[in-house]
């Protein structure tokens, strides 16, 4: 059988323990944007970063939108499959082990992780989402009772009201999600809080 080849431009840095964290930048970044993230949450995992492959004015983004919080759809499942068959070609690749894996998305990269969560169930068994919000709604709930999530969320967020992110928390703890959710005082922008409550909780994870 043909290997697949892993598609997106992305950096890979091998770790000294079983888990890879799939590193997700917001709109604007790219593959090296979280690596000093990732190296925050876990100084011994392995680092996969991906660089989206959609542009808005020249800016990488996962998917694509058509306004501030309103979500191109066709285009997100699409790139929901892409994003997910990545994965699967990058850790045959790289032979890391997927039960392993971490999703590390912030505000655009956590977005398309929900939404892989949502649509791709077995892909993502564990997931750290900054800033996210409600991507879609699957047409059928998928059984996601064996997910761990963690969210952190800004309560003066200008972008993704809380609502839109308790909203999320709700969804997924509906499918089976072991949802842990923390709030910052704090706008859209990372917090040291934020890296923080995330690592603490990561560590507590077997």
């Amino acid at each position: 059988m043909m290997r697949l080849q892993p598609d997106f431009i992305h950096e890979f840095v091998p770790g000294t323990s079983n888990r890879t964290l799939l590193l997700l930048h917001g709109t604007g970044g790219n593959e090296r944007d979280l690596m000093a993230l990732g190296r925050e949450l876990d100084a011994n995992a392995a680092l996969l970063s991906p660089r989206g492959k959609v542009l808005e004015n020249g800016m990488p983004r996962f998917f694509r939108r058509l306004a501030e919080g309103v979500f191109d759809l066709e285009d997100l499942k699409c790139r929901t499959n892409e994003l997910a068959d990545f994965v699967a070609a990058a850790a045959q690749h790289y032979g890391f082990a997927t039960d392993e894996l971490v999703a590390v998305g912030y505000s655009n990269g956590a977005n398309i992780a929900a939404s892989v969560l949502l649509l791709r169930p077995g892909v993502l068994p564990t997931a750290i989402l900054f800033r996210a919000m409600v991507p879609l709604h699957p047409e059928k709930e998928p059984n996601l009772s064996s997910v761990r999530v963690w969210i952190g969320a800004g309560t003066n967020d200008p972008i993704i009201p809380i609502s839109e992110t308790n909203a999320l928390a709700e969804l997924l703890r509906n499918a089976g999600v072991d949802v842990t959710i923390r709030y910052f005082h704090a706008g859209h922008e990372l917090t040291m809080a934020d890296v923080e409550s995330a690592r603490d909780w990561l560590r507590k994870l077997k």
